[in-house]
């Protein structure tokens, strides 16, 4: 499937409609999370349990018409529920793969900081390399793949850190937040006697999908444009209120992620305005903050800010 820029925005504001028909007033996390699925991504949302996160999920699978698997991660979940695991064939007498719930096109990884390490590790390979091995044997996902993880708040009971590499992993980390009054009324009144989910139609295969994907890798980012990236990302390796930067992953994902806003926004090319706008969400949560930044109270997006406020953006001839 061959697309122009109109197209892509079509296909984008039809999908989004779609979404918002289950999500009520969420509009630009939506798009954000639209623009990381076009990037090729993964999703980290991290919110209090109840606000919509699954249903979210949901919605994008049936309207990009992806196969879904969601796991509830607890500490008794092995890494075998994940990746799958070898049965011996009592007919044949070898050893038959069984799947796990990572093989389909979209998995939702529910509460995945409640998880053991062990487990949480079980995601590295499939995020990372689009596969999982399993007794020395490697089985592809199927494309297009994403990860939609959510996560409870720090603190929260049950609950521990994800550590750095599995978050390295993830393009963006978002929030949902509390809906507003309104919003949320809107909310109830669609869930009077039915689902709004099963008003959910689907828009488009998988193979529709990743030619879209494919079709945003290929936007134009001039010279001018990735020099500005890394300088970004350089600054966050020298600041101050950084102990640790964000890594070449993240310049990667920034990348990504500004190439589908701007097709998003109706362009085949990015724009510093672009890179400005995800910067935030690609990076913040790859960081270490420094005990400078943490005794002044300062937050990863406050530090991020000053970093945009000082690096200046190239002029695009």
């Amino acid at each position: 499937m061959q697309t122009k820029d109109g197209d892509v925005v079509s296909y984008a504001q039809r999908v989004l409609g779609q979404v918002r028909k289950v999500v009520v007033g969420k509009d630009q996390v939506l798009l954000w999370v639209l623009a990381a699925i076009l990037a090729k991504g993964h999703i980290l949302l991290e919110d209090i349990p109840g606000v919509g996160k699954t249903t979210l999920a949901l919605a994008f699978s049936r309207t990009l018409g992806l196969s879904y698997n969601r796991v509830q991660f607890t500490p008794d979940v092995l890494p075998s529920d994940v990746t799958g695991y070898s049965v011996l064939n009592q007919a044949t007498g070898a050893m038959t793969y069984q799947a796990g719930a990572v093989l389909c096109n979209l998995f939702l990884a529910d509460e995945l900081n409640r998880a053991t390490s062990r487990t949480q590790s079980a995601l590295l390979e499939a995020m990372e390399e689009g596969q999982v091995t399993v007794d020395g044997v490697s089985h592809p996902l199927p494309k297009p793949f994403t990860v939609i993880a959510t996560q409870n708040p720090t603190g929260a009971a049950g609950t521990q850190l994800l550590p750095d590499s599995q978050l390295d992993r993830f393009t963006i980390r978002l929030s949902l937040g509390y809906p507003s009054p309104k919003d949320e009324m809107a909310m109830i009144m669609s869930r009077q006697g039915r689902n709004p989910l099963e008003d959910v139609n689907p828009l488009m295969t998988p193979q529709d999908l990743t030619a879209l994907q494919e079709d945003v890798a290929r936007t134009y980012v001039a010279g001018e444009v990735v020099g500005y990236i890394v300088d970004l990302v350089n600054a966050t390796r020298s600041s101050e209120d950084i102990a640790r930067g964000a890594s070449p992953r993240a310049a990667l994902s920034v990348t990504a992620m500004a190439r589908a806003v701007a097709r998003l926004r109706g362009r085949d090319y990015v724009i510093p305005e672009d890179v400005r706008e995800v910067f935030s969400l690609t990076v913040a949560h790859r960081l270490l903050l420094s005990a400078r930044a943490e005794g002044s109270q300062k937050s990863a997006q406050q530090v991020l800010r000053e970093i945009l406020s000082a690096v200046p953006a190239p002029r695009l001839r």
